[in-house]
């Protein structure tokens, strides 16, 4: 098959002209991450907080906006630079990242369940001060650094008390396992969120003002 030579393409581009109809319009319609300046920073905080030696109160990271901001791209692009490794030697994965997308309900036996679903874990089993901690030692045996819980503002579904129970289980985590945890939502999550004392004396607030990502302008960050 002859390449056509397609001079007004970038180099770095032109194989794709010559592909079927069908695969260029895949890869025309695929995600693309387009780095700017703000997301930078943005990947640049969480790099700094995943190296954040382990201490009593570990800092945290709130990103809130409107929906469509793009937060949960951001989250994406973190997990695609901080994959899983596997160590076929001693058979053990190290996943120094685990993200979560928050339950329907903010119920302890779902929150578990989603952190197990995320680390391909059984499901939780017995009472909750056991699923807990069956949760907790798995992340440090997988030696996990950070917690990431995203769609955090679907803890507003459910009542005042399992919004209550929700939020003593995140910073349970947080206390037990010494890593910084991360929190994406609206902005009635960061309301909610930060309604806790002993949790906003530990969230730094970024506010997500326009797209971070995928083919728009990225917005700046405001405290």
């Amino acid at each position: 098959m002859v390449m056509t030579e397609y001079r007004h393409l970038q180099p770095m581009y032109q194989k794709y002209a010559d592909m079927g109809i069908e695969e260029r319009v895949a890869w025309i319609r695929a995600d693309r991450w387009l780095e700017t300046a703000d997301a930078r920073a943005a990947l640049a905080r969480l790099g700094d907080l995943l190296s954040y030696p382990p201490r009593d109160r570990m800092p945290c990271l709130l990103l809130y906006g409107d929906t469509g901001m793009g937060k949960t791209k951001v989250i994406r692009k973190f997990l695609r630079d901080h994959q899983p490794t596997f160590d076929r030697g001693t058979g053990v994965t190290t996943m120094p990242v685990v993200a979560m997308q928050m339950p329907a309900e903010p119920v302890e036996r779902d929150v578990c369940g989603e952190l197990l679903n995320s680390m391909s874990a059984p499901g939780p089993g017995g009472d909750a001060t056991f699923r807990l901690k069956t949760t907790c030692r798995l992340m440090r045996k997988m030696g996990v650094r950070m917690l990431i819980i995203d769609e955090i503002h679907a803890m507003l579904t459910g009542t005042y008390r399992q919004q209550r129970i929700f939020l003593n289980v995140i910073r349970f985590l947080a206390n037990d396992l010494k890593v910084p945890l991360i929190c994406a939502g609206t902005d009635l999550a960061r309301q909610a969120l930060l309604t806790d004392p002993q949790l906003a004396e530990r969230f730094e607030a970024f506010q997500s003002r326009l797209d971070w990502g995928g083919g728009n302008h990225i917005g700046q960050f405001r405290r």
